[in-house]
């Protein structure tokens, strides 16, 4: 089952399901506080709930729908250096630091990062940003985690983790503003409810970069790369802290453009998860 958050003839931030061409919209629950979509994926049986509004939910084709990125008040934070091809990159941008890089991937402990609050997070369609100090920036296309305030995964969804490598490989330190900033990161369009594990080796993630119409770039990856487990970076996560809101965990990309790929204004970025959907943004540099 898709969950989704979308705009439809000028109501905003209604909650729907997402079947074929179709959005079932789900009605608000005043009764049982199952209002946002945050509401419903916290009740401890999300496809129960759901169930019960679907009686009464209305139809209404996707033609007449804007999808807004499905985030309420979740914090994002994201994994690094958990495919082999985000440690080779992160190593050959940034020599000084390419021993922790090295290390961090066989370690215990993972590479979590705080990403984005909600007002940095963009809904599909819009622009995500290049940082005006950096010239090498690129997307990552990331499975993302939706996990509830007791970091129980219930869902899942696709996320774009904008990277500066150009600052953080001149200093890992730089990491936080490589990473966090204005439209720094992109989710949606829909959440796939996580009523059974995802086949990972079976679970494709391709990302193209569009510049004037041409490829400018594709790639192609699958879950079954992914060197840490779903349980284990959520677990993780919540050692000593509590995120009373629930959370959104990008899984760290195995998908890297060349290194003389930087991205331009106007670029659009295309992320695509079997199962889940596409996830489509414009680039805007400024």
């Amino acid at each position: 089952m898709k969950l989704a958050k979308i705009q439809y003839h000028g109501i905003q931030n209604a909650v729907a399901v997402i079947e074929d061409q179709v959005a079932r919209i789900l009605p608000k629950d005043e009764v049982s506080w199952l209002v946002t979509l945050a509401d419903i994926l916290h009740s401890g049986d999300p496809s129960y709930h759901v169930g019960q509004l679907l009686a009464n939910a209305q139809s209404i084709s996707l033609e007449h729908v804007r999808f807004l990125a499905p985030i309420d008040l979740q914090e994002v934070w994201a994994a690094g250096v958990t495919y082999k091809r985000s440690q080779q990159a992160r190593m050959e941008e940034s020599e000084s630091a390419a021993s922790h890089y090295d290390k961090v991937y066989d370690a215990d402990r993972p590479e979590l990062f705080f990403k984005a609050t909600p007002q940095r997070v963009v809904h599909p369609g819009d622009a995500v940003r290049v940082r005006k100090d950096s010239q090498w920036t690129v997307p990552e296309p990331e499975l993302t985690l939706v996990l509830t305030p007791r970091m129980e995964i219930v869902g899942y969804t696709i996320g774009n983790d904008m990277s500066a490598r150009d600052i953080e490989g001149e200093n890992p330190l730089y990491l936080p503003q490589a990473k966090v900033y204005r439209q720094c990161c992109a989710l949606g369009p829909v959440i796939l409810l996580a009523n059974e594990p995802l086949p990972l080796a079976e679970t494709s993630v391709r990302m193209e970069i569009l510049r004037n119409g041409n490829q400018a770039f594709e790639g192609t990856t699958d879950l079954g790369q992914l060197h840490r487990t779903f349980p284990d970076l959520a677990d993780w996560l919540g050692r000593d802290d509590n995120f009373p809101d629930g959370a959104f965990l990008l899984t760290g990309t195995g998908i890297v453009p060349h290194d003389d790929f930087t991205l331009e204004n106007g670029d659009e970025i295309m992320i695509e998860i079997s199962g889940i959907g596409t996830l489509r943004n414009s680039v805007v540099k400024d």
